[in-house]
């Protein structure tokens, strides 16, 4: 768990030290004080809380609290639904990639938590990318959802690279439900 000095919240808010001993003092910042000592202590995720709850832009924290989902689909209905149930404004930042080849960039720049792969894209391709991010050790940790497509055919393929899977079509408030849970273990999002 990342805590910060009072100095070190009031550089993130860009106020006075003093105004976030304030806020300290007055319960609405948590945190805890340092035994034998008037130092305060502020926990990331109550920081974070803070912030959100006084509608204060996040600023370097920003990376640390959003959820970052990176979407590997050509279904446009599929990605505005992701899109509409997973608002930006609510702890997510989504970025969508239409090929292996441009979910490669993406992965590289925008560093998601997750990454959605829809199958549909094709079943070869869309193994290939999940191989590939199990390979890089940067991306071991990421989680990663497979959306398996209902037409039929055989299912059965080595499934160990994927956390998740889902089979099309779903409800995609049951998806951003379960990535919530599953980002939010990941990154203790409050």
């Amino acid at each position: 768990m990342k805590v910060f000095t009072t100095g070190q919240v009031a550089k993130i808010c860009k106020v006075a030290p003093r105004t976030v001993s304030k806020w300290f003092d007055s319960g609405r910042l948590r945190g805890y004080r340092i035994p034998g000592s008037q130092d305060r202590r502020i926990p990331r995720e109550y920081l974070i809380k803070f912030l959100k709850e006084h509608g204060m832009p996040l600023g370097d924290l920003e990376d640390e609290a959003m959820a970052k989902v990176l979407v590997v689909a050509q279904d446009l209905v599929l990605i505005e639904n992701l899109k509409r149930e997973l608002p930006l404004d609510r702890s997510f930042k989504m970025a969508v990639a239409a090929s292996g080849f441009d979910a490669g960039i993406q992965a590289e720049s925008f560093h998601p938590d997750c990454i959605i792969v829809d199958f549909s894209i094709g079943r070869p391709e869309a193994l290939q990318i999940c191989q590939n991010l199990r390979r890089n050790s940067a991306f071991a940790e990421v989680i990663l959802i497979a959306l398996l497509p209902d037409d039929g055919g055989s299912t059965s393929f080595d499934r160990s690279s994927i956390n998740e899977t889902f089979k099309k079509p779903f409800d995609a408030a049951l998806l951003a439900e379960r990535l919530r849970t599953l980002i939010g273990a990941k990154k203790e999002l409050v």
